[in-house]
């Protein structure tokens, strides 16, 4: 796989990698008790590219139009901070990077439906799962090869620590 040299330079740069929640660390499918308990899908590995996103000093940060304990209880176990609850993810996003002094052209957003276009265009490096809803697609500068909740955000992770490492090779991305 190549990498065109502008996304290669913007990965190099993000010191901050904001998430939506449903459909990006799950694959968009929730499951109802019969007491109306709600569970989710997440994909195990994300953790270990979450972590090595902070040991290069990488922030991270849910952003989450619903609010779900279950988000709560998976951005705990990350070690991820969370907004829930947000309706204006674009204004979320732009208020995260004021609070951590990181500017919004340094983040990269990662989303997968019409209610994430406005955060994707806020920042420097919009991001999409490949099975986003096609209308997100015409807004970001990379599309995962996994799917949301099946691998997209380890995806993320390791091309964001290896650009920095300077060892995209290792994911065999190439300079285009």
């Amino acid at each position: 796989m190549d990498i065109r040299p502008d996304l290669l330079q913007s990965l190099k740069a993000l010191r901050l990698v904001i998430f939506d929640f449903d459909g990006v660390f799950t694959d968009n499918t929730v499951l109802v008790s019969q007491e109306g308990i709600e569970t989710v899908r997440c994909w195990r590995s994300d953790g270990l590219g979450i972590s090595r996103l902070r040991s290069i000093g990488v922030e991270t940060l849910i952003i989450s139009t619903e609010a779900n304990p279950i988000v709560t209880v998976r951005a705990n176990k990350l070690k991820i901070a969370c907004k829930q609850a947000v309706e204006d993810k674009a204004h979320a996003v732009l208020q995260a990077c004021k609070e951590l002094g990181v500017s919004p052209t340094e983040t990269a957003f990662v989303g997968n439906d019409i209610n994430d276009i406005p955060a994707l265009k806020s920042i420097g490096l919009p991001i999409a799962v490949v099975d986003a809803y096609p209308e997100v697609l015409a807004h970001v500068a990379y599309q995962t090869t996994k799917q949301g909740g099946y691998g997209a955000v380890r995806e993320i992770c390791d091309l964001v620590f290896h650009a920095k490492e300077d060892s995209l090779e290792m994911l065999g991305i190439y300079l285009a």
